[in-house]
């Protein structure tokens, strides 16, 4: 029980009347002063009539199932009206937070004088949290055959209530094929209808496979794209890429980054946009107008996912073969020391995150307007704020033996792979007359090696940390494959091969992860952001 908090509270009753000593018998408005209890409940406002209270609390899923949407503050109250169908869909009840106040109110009467009357007043405790149906019944589904104008039930033939034997599956079954998915959404929503953005572009901008974006307006970042086949590069950027730039670039440390971005192009004609983050302390919103005054976007090609100088061009220069993007991928198999539970790194994205029909979804902040981001520099008022920062670590494009990516999937360009045994690979000569799509300035296969000798270091490093194994018992050959040949005696060291010979099956079939050849859309989302 919660503990009583020592407080009074009055409430004036309208329509209710309290016994007096004086000679006015009823007096209607008269108040009354009750212990408020510090105990906290939960209101479900339950969508139907209840005659018991039983029967309601098992359509909600029992006592358990209450508690552990609760505990959830995203999760929906499941009510299923046939609790004990699997096939019912449910409806869904949001969560609101409330002040409300139980008060329970009794009223006794003299059998010799009705009007003589005694009011107690008690309150229960606080209602910090409602759930309230507010959607409409989603559609059901019943496992029922018709037939000649007759229905017959399949629960009983399609759900397994006990230990059957084979003659139980093996009985005709009608077909019964439920619905793979209901309606994700059980609240009207207003539809606002448009013309079909797709037909228009499709129309303009032709048959290109490579271009996406479509079912959205083009965002005015003014970037360049250009393909691994095209001829020419761009040698300027576009007047409108300057205008936006010079629009924002109001603050000084705009400027500076502006100046120092101008000198790291000098410096290295080709960089990654993690790569840029990692030396310019910039806001995201502002680097992606910056970037195109400076320098153009790699679509295809070894180059793909990368900003080029304006001007330069790497397929024509055999030594921006260090400046070569590498795609590698953390292999997840048990092969490489780690599963996917207990995998080194973890991933950006869960599919736990993902929007489902019993969970509530907030409206999340809108974003703000590059114009009013917060400035860096200048004194405050009242007090100097502290400085954001925006600069990625070191480790976002830099790879060194002994250390784990932070990402499950990393761009990495050649010449920031820091370890001495890749360097050597890399500076292996290959064809030098023709630029290959796929290898570039490098030599066929190099992209692959790389990979490996990168798992191998990342595996090397993982099973150092993690304990040994104990040793697995040797496989025997089994009796009945012995008595296939009676006349041959087996010896130790047969047996020995055949284990090893075993072992190297088992290892052949435990697949691994492999990363893709490289397709031409893998910086999908970052060309989004220009589309």
């Amino acid at each position: 029980m919660a503990d009583l908090r020592e407080c009074k509270m009055d409430f004036t009753l309208k329509e209710l009347t309290l016994s007096c000593q004086t000679e006015d018998a009823d007096i209607p408005g008269s108040s009354s002063s009750v212990e408020l209890k510090d105990k906290k409940l939960v209101c479900v406002e339950y969508p139907a009539l209840v005659t018991s209270v039983d029967k309601m609390l098992e359509t909600l899923g029992g006592e358990k199932a209450v508690s552990k949407s609760f505990a959830h503050p995203n999760r929906r109250l499941e009510l299923r009206f046939r609790p004990k169908d699997p096939f019912c869909h449910p409806l869904c009840g949001n969560r609101f937070p409330s002040s409300n106040l139980v008060l329970r109110v009794r009223r006794r009467v003299r059998k010799k004088d009705p009007k003589d009357a005694e009011i107690h007043m008690d309150i229960l405790g606080v209602i910090g949290t409602t759930y309230k149906f507010q959607g409409m019944a989603d559609f059901q589904c019943l496992a029922v055959h018709s037939e000649g104008g007759k229905d017959t039930s399949l629960y009983d033939k399609i759900i397994l209530r006990k230990s059957e034997n084979q003659e139980f599956f093996e009985k005709p079954v009608p077909l019964f094929l439920p619905p793979a998915i209901f309606s994700r959404l059980d609240c009207p929503v207003d539809y606002y209808y448009r013309p079909d953005v797709y037909q228009k572009s499709h129309q303009e901008f032709g048959n290109n496979r490579n271009f996406i974006g479509l079912n959205r307006a083009r965002r005015p970042h003014n970037a360049i794209f250009v393909s691994f086949t095209e001829p020419t590069v761009p040698t300027e950027c576009l007047e409108a890429a300057k205008d936006n730039w010079a629009r924002i670039s109001v603050k000084e440390s705009d400027r500076q980054a502006e100046e120092q971005l101008r000198k790291m192009f000098e410096s290295r004609p080709i960089w990654s946009r993690n790569a840029v983050k990692a030396n310019i302390n910039i806001h995201p919103d502002k680097l992606k107008l910056l970037l195109p005054v400076f320098a153009y976007y790699m679509v295809t090609g070894p180059w793909r996912s990368l900003w080029v100088k304006l001007g330069y061009d790497p397929r024509k220069r055999t030594d921006s073969k260090q400046y070569q993007l590498l795609d590698f991928r953390i292999r997840c198999s048990t092969k490489h020391g780690y599963s996917i539970s207990d995998m080194p790194v973890k991933a950006k994205r869960s599919a736990l995150n993902y929007s489902l029909p019993i969970t509530f979804n907030k409206s999340g902040p809108q974003a703000a307007s590059v114009m009013e981001l917060p400035a860096q520099e200048g004194p405050s008022i009242s007090r100097d704020p502290v400085p954001v920062s925006y600069q990625l670590k070191e480790a976002s494009y830099i790879f060194r033996e002994g250390m784990l990516p932070p990402h499950r999937q990393m761009f990495y360009q050649l010449c920031d792979l820091d370890v001495e045994s890749i360097k050597k690979v890399i500076e292996q000569k290959g064809d030098e007359q023709v630029c290959d799509e796929r290898d570039g300035w490098c030599r066929l296969g190099t992209t692959d090696h790389l990979r490996d000798m990168i798992s191998a270091m990342i595996k090397k490093l993982i099973r150092a940390q993690k304990p040994a194994l104990p040793a697995l018992p040797k496989k025997r050959r089994r009796a009945t494959q012995i008595s296939k040949y009676p006349g041959k005696e087996l010896d130790s060291d047969e047996e020995v091969q055949d284990d090893d010979k075993d072992d190297e099956e088992e290892e052949d079939e435990d697949e691994e992860f492999l990363p893709s050849e490289g397709s031409e859309n893998e910086m999908e989302t970052e060309i989004l952001d220009y589309m």
